[in-house]
């Protein structure tokens, strides 16, 4: 009995690590697929010969991404856009969940301002009422159009302060009771014990900002404020040699459509998945704990 229990165990570990491993696979063949285009040449590229490892080795599509101004303008955009987003989303969502993570007792209008929060998530102003705010604000074509409409993302508030109800009460108390005020007590006490959850949010945070195009596209009047996935978008839909200068035109002879738009697809990509792993080991901690209400 007990052999049979311990064979079907083997067994279901076995087709386990088989299925995991064909769906990760899955999931990183088009980055390999991406990556072996942006190292092949233009012509193996257009003659559809490139799968998943390079064809005639070639390093030209990343001296054609390199070599352009704009691209690198749109990259400096978009580091700005996550730097500054992320630093004020994740003060806003701190000082906002710290509040509604307290009970009715301490915090009378809690309900009433968790329910309102709530709301933004079901229903929304719309486009056009957006955009007239952001004009009338003076936003448009300023890094604050695409930092400052979205700064307190409800879903990170959520995760943040059932984070902070499942630390122990006694911790305020007993801050209190040395004469720590609230805020003492939130930035000396409940932020350092939250790193999990701060480390969740902020990926979110700005894997969010990186990835966003949209709005980009809406609130910049002129190319040269775009962020990175805005100036992505329009390359993808139509590629502009206009930009190779002179000097370089001999790229034109090793480049493609297929391999300018790969190469400036997986630079965008990569500091994503830099950044990831260092935290991917808060991450699952964070989520979990973040998402269980007491």
């Amino acid at each position: 009995m007990r052999t049979n229990r311990s064979f079907g165990r083997k067994l279901f570990l076995i087709c386990n690590f088989i299925f995991l491993a064909s769906v990760s696979l899955l999931c990183l063949m088009p980055i390999i697929h991406i990556l072996a285009l942006s190292f092949s040449s233009g012509q193996a590229a257009s003659a559809g010969k490139v799968i998943l490892w390079p064809v005639e080795f070639t390093t030209a599509a990343y001296a054609n991404v390199f070599g352009k101004p704009e691209y690198l303008r749109a990259f400096w955009v978009s580091i700005q856009r996550v730097l500054i987003g992320a630093t004020i989303s994740m003060f806003l969502t701190i000082i906002t969940a710290y509040p509604l993570s307290k009970d009715s007792r301490q915090f009378r209008l809690r309900t009433f301002y968790s329910w309102f929060f709530v709301f933004t998530i079901l229903f929304s102003g719309g486009l056009i009422p957006n955009y007239l705010t952001v004009k009338n604000l003076g936003m448009l074509d300023t890094i604050w159009a695409l930092v400052l409409p979205g700064a307190v993302t409800v879903f990170n508030v959520i995760l943040l302060l059932n984070f902070y109800r499942s630390l122990p009460k006694e911790l305020e108390e007993s801050s209190l009771l040395d004469g720590a005020g609230q805020f003492t007590t939130l930035w000396k006490i409940y932020v350092p014990l939250s790193l999990p959850a701060l480390a969740t949010t902020g990926l979110f945070t700005m894997v969010g900002h990186w990835n966003s195009w949209f709005d980009g596209m809406i609130y910049m009047n002129h190319p040269e404020n775009y962020p990175l996935q805005t100036f992505l978008q329009t390359i993808i839909i139509k590629m502009d040699f206009r930009f190779i200068k002179p000097e370089r035109a001999e790229l034109l002879i090793k480049l493609s459509d297929r391999t300018s738009r790969a190469a400036q697809i997986f630079v965008a990509a990569f500091p994503i998945l830099i950044v990831y792993p260092f935290l991917q080991r808060f991450f699952i901690k964070g989520i979990v704990m973040g998402s269980v209400k007491e």
